[in-house]
Formats: structure tokens, sequence, C-alpha cells
């Protein structure tokens, strides 16, 4: 690795450092209305059967993180092949920090597991590959694969 690769490296790990320090202290407590959908109860109506709560992935990071980047396609492919058995959300920090207030983080990205009944069951720090992800969804005991499978906490 040459000289002016670990000078970029330590520098994109020093700024992603120094905005996550400067997000975590400037939260006034309003994050949760930053947060799409959060907060914010479905309109009832007789036609449409109320939704399930679902176990939910949400993604801490940036859209400029280079591990960040790494965990796009992995959370889309997430998002797709589990709809409606897994919530997967992505929260870009350094656009919306105050999206990220409640989640009290360290380094992005960082992925945080939460049960169906919203209670926090895992977090970790840095990329995280798919197969890891789905192995530590069975782990909590949260079933996803296979056709027809539930998703329960």
């Amino acid at each position: 690795m040459s000289l002016l690769s670990k000078t970029v490296s330590v520098a994109l790990l020093s700024v992603a450092i120094a905005g996550v320090l400067y997000f975590k202290a400037s939260g006034d407590g309003a994050a949760k209305a930053a947060i799409p959908g959060a907060g914010v109860a479905p309109a009832k109506s007789d036609a449409i059967p109320a939704a399930k709560p679902l176990p939910r992935l949400v993604d801490l990071g940036a859209d400029k993180c280079i591990p960040c980047k790494a965990m796009a396609p992995i959370l889309e492919e997430l998002r797709k092949e589990y709809a409606g058995k897994l919530e997967v959300l992505f929260i870009d920090v350094w656009k919306n920090p105050d999206a990220a207030n409640p989640y009290n983080i360290n380094l992005i990205p960082s992925q945080i597991f939460f049960g169906a009944d919203g209670k926090e069951l895992f977090r970790h720090e840095g990329f995280f590959a798919k197969e890891d992800i789905l192995a530590k969804w069975k782990e909590l005991g949260v079933e996803l694969s296979g056709p027809g499978a539930k998703a329960t906490p």
C-alpha cells in the first residue's frame, strides 16, 4: 500500500469518526421526526388490515463512506428479497444527522437489529456481509428464509 493510499485512508477514517462524534454531540431530541414513518400512526381503514410489525434492520452510514457504499447493494437485496418479512432502513448520518441521534452510534456503518416488538437485539459496526446478516437474524431467532416463512422475533 503506497504512502498516498495510507494517507487517504487515514484521512477518510478521521473524517468519518469526526462526523459521527459531531452528529452525536449536536442532538436535540427531535430526531424521530426526521425518520420517515417514525412515530406516525398509519391511517385506519376498514378495507386494509393493519400491518403486523416486522423485524427491522437499521443501517446508519453515509453515501460517501466506502464501507457504507459497499453495504448499499446488500441492503437493497435484503429489502427486495425479504419484503413483507423484514423492514430495512438506511439513514445517511451526514445528510440527516438528527435521525442518527437516537441510535447512539460510534462509527459508520453501523447496523442495528430490532425485533418486531421494537427492542434492540444486536448491533454491529463496520461492513457486514449479507450472509452474516442473515446468519445473525437466524441466531437471534428470526426466521426469514423459505417460501411463506414468517419473521418472528
